[in-house]
């Protein structure tokens, strides 16, 4: 008996094993079967098929199309359907440092969208909690409400909404007490704006950290005689995440950490310009304003990204990474590091979450657990709202 919402989809496939020429099966929001003859990844491209691979997930997002993550209400709604537009297909809801009460109204408020899908979006898979457990002296864009953490805190905002992901600045007072107690309770935490040394990115791997939140910013750079955290990272890291913007990492710094760093995987750190018009947008408690193809604050600071999980593929490609690799440093090597076994590849009993480009790496398919997705639908309004002070 055929399933209700059987799809059978055509062109060339990047499967685990590699490209194969044939077809997906899909039913329930998954995938049943792939089929096909193995090909050369060149002959996939020349074939003028659609390139089918594993959606896009992307374990960094503020906002998108005007719409900013700390607002509450259905902005996440809204921010999950302009990256499903993209080729997002899974996503965590990035917070910014914020007092308390506003840090649990946004958990609040994001709960709901974790819990269900919504109808022509991508999956909010949980909450990617950057800040408020970050160094003062390297805030980044983050507003100045940085705090030391606390496991009992940490729990309270997770009883709020689900954190997958927790950035620490591991050298302030009880963070590495910390990371061993989260790691403990199954949270991925990540190192991050970070003052911290050397020594401190090492202890903090060591006490479990698996990873860097945007490496090379907002973190103690590399020097040879005072590696920093960079250098923790690039002698010593399994993962990292990095912008692949080539606004906020030169290249060639991408390509060194491409050779250090295995699970090196793309981000978009993107905000509430991702997808909209230059002009003036919130990112938490701060104005930011999209212009020259990047967001800054008024002070030049580099404030999130414009970017969209897409274009970070094409960018890589244009790196020189094939596309078969391209693609794991945007979907399978972020799902690794959630431990998510059922995203991130094409295969039987997988999500059904699947790009399809065509030969110049432009979306033309995106289907969502199985839903198709309308890449046309123009990005709904971001609300008009004054901004409190950051003082």
């Amino acid at each position: 008996m055929t399933e209700p919402d059987a799809q059978s989809l055509a062109g060339c496939i990047l499967t685990p094993e590699g490209w194969v020429r044939g077809r997906i099966a899909l039913a329930g929001g998954r995938v049943i079967a792939v089929q096909g003859q193995p090909l050369a990844e060149a002959a996939a491209r020349a074939s003028g098929l659609p390139l089918w691979l594993p959606g896009f997930i992307d374990l960094h997002v503020h906002g998108g199309g005007g719409h900013d993550t700390m607002a509450g209400g259905d902005a996440v709604q809204a921010i999950a359907r302009c990256h499903a537009r993209h080729g997002t297909t899974s996503l965590l809801a990035t917070t910014m440092t914020a007092p308390r009460g506003e840090i649990e109204a946004a958990l609040r408020a994001l709960a709901p969208q974790v819990a269900r899908r919504a109808s022509g979006g991508a999956r909010v898979l949980g909450v990617h909690l950057e800040g408020p457990y970050i160094s003062p002296g390297k805030l980044g864009a983050q507003p100045d409400f940085a705090v030391p953490g606390t496991l009992d805190e940490v729990l309270a905002l997770h009883a709020l909404a689900p954190l997958r992901l927790i950035t620490i600045a591991p050298e302030r007072p009880g963070h590495l007490a910390l990371i061993v107690a989260l790691r403990e309770r199954g949270f991925v935490v990540q190192i991050g704006h970070s003052a911290g040394r050397y020594e401190d990115g090492v202890a903090a791997l060591a006490a479990g950290a698996t990873g860097f939140t945007h490496l090379f910013n907002a973190m103690s750079p590399m020097h040879h005689r005072e590696p920093g955290l960079v250098g923790a990272a690039l002698a010593h890291a399994e993962r990292a995440e990095i912008i692949p913007d080539l606004l906020h990492v030169h290249p060639g710094a991408i390509q060194a950490a491409l050779r250090a760093i295995p699970g090196l995987y793309c981000v978009t750190d993107a905000t509430a310009a991702a997808g909209m018009p230059d002009g003036e947008y919130a990112l938490g408690r701060h104005r930011v304003t999209k212009c020259l193809g990047g967001v800054r604050l008024a002070d030049g600071t580099l404030a999130g990204s414009t970017l969209t999980m897409d274009e970070a593929l094409r960018n890589l490609v244009g790196l020189g990474l094939t596309l078969a690799e391209a693609s794991r440093r945007t979907a399978t090597l972020a799902a690794q590091h959630l431990g998510l076994a059922d995203r991130g590849q094409i295969r039987p009993g997988a999500r059904a979450d699947l790009v399809a480009l065509d030969a110049g790496l432009r979306l033309q398919q995106v289907h969502v657990e199985g839903e198709a997705i309308d890449l046309e639908s123009e990005p709904e309004p971001g609300p008009r709202r004054d901004l409190p002070s950051a003082g």
